[in-house]
């Protein structure tokens, strides 16, 4: 499998979206993800850039990826 980079996290109520791409732009993650496995799932992937929702929890899940060795970056969707 070839390395994924960027991953991007959309936030919901219970259900998260992950969407990876690798190098060239190919899809290798699209997947949902409930919220009480978000840490378990990026727990089991290597550490690389995430890309997440500018929202009222993106600063808790960006701390607890930093926790996990993961790098992140607040994306700004627009309204």
């Amino acid at each position: 499998m070839d390395e994924v980079s960027p991953i991007g996290l959309d936030f919901a109520k219970s259900v998260f979206q992950v969407h990876g791409v690798d190098a060239a732009g190919a899809v290798m993650i699209r997947k949902r993800v409930s919220r009480a496995k978000v840490l378990e799932y990026f727990g089991k992937l290597p550490p690389c850039l995430v890309g997440i929702e500018a929202c009222p929890s993106a600063h808790h899940w960006g701390r607890e990826l930093q926790a996990l060795g993961w790098l992140h970056e607040a994306l700004r969707h627009g309204p």
